[in-house]
């Protein structure tokens, strides 16, 4: 999905970032695809995803697994995020031995998903690309903003939140981790890193 992939950062930061989804098509495989969705479930907790959620709902960070499961429809669109490729391959070993005929897709760095995708067996159906940033570049808020809100590809964590985070971690009067938080249950979709904008964050506190 294209709002993923305009991730913003470091080669080695991102790293740390991949993304997932489980997808049906309209009148294809959406009927009676609830059960399939408690399964992808049942995976990406068996491997840590930090976060994850279904847009109806929200991220399980706000209202939790359990609540998430019991609204899931034939129309729920489950994404979330792994911060580590020996995730993304143990989950899509796993997914690929279930067989459960829905689209997944995996949104980080090129290669490592080339490679975890080799490692578990399977050749990817087609690929996209983010082309990077063009035009007035000078307009940006600095590259640790950008580095967060990138995360949430429907842009619902504005620039202005996130400053006005980085400021008060600064100044010692919010934790990195509380103010990641905050911020992740603002993307219903649950493709948000927690963990990789506390880090960010972090690290600004610093300079």
């Amino acid at each position: 999905m294209t709002h993923s992939l305009h991730r913003y950062g470091t080669v080695e930061s991102q790293k740390h970032d991949f993304v997932w989804f489980m997808y049906q098509a309209k009148g294809v495989n959406d009927v009676n695809s609830v059960e399939k969705g408690l399964q992808f479930i049942e995976v990406v907790e068996k491997y840590g995803s930090e976060n994850w959620g279904d847009v109806r709902t929200g991220c399980k960070l706000e209202h939790g697994v359990e609540k998430i499961k019991e609204n899931l429809t034939d129309r729920s669109r489950l994404r979330g995020v792994f911060t580590s490729k020996e995730q993304v391959l143990n989950f899509l070993k796993d997914i690929k031995e279930r067989d459960l005929g829905q689209s997944v897709i995996i949104a980080g760095l090129l290669d490592e998903i080339i490679d975890a995708c080799k490692e578990a067996g399977l050749k990817p159906h087609t690929m996209n690309y983010s082309l990077g940033i063009w035009g007035k570049k000078e307009l940006l808020p600095e590259d640790d903003v950008l580095a967060i809100t990138t995360m949430c590809g429907h842009h619902m964590i504005s620039s202005g939140i996130v400053e006005k985070n980085l400021k008060l971690v600064r100044e010692g009067k919010k934790s990195a981790e509380k103010a990641a938080k905050e911020m992740a249950v603002l993307c219903p979709c649950g493709i948000f890193n927690q963990v990789r904008a506390e880090k960010i964050l972090k690290e600004g506190q610093e300079q």
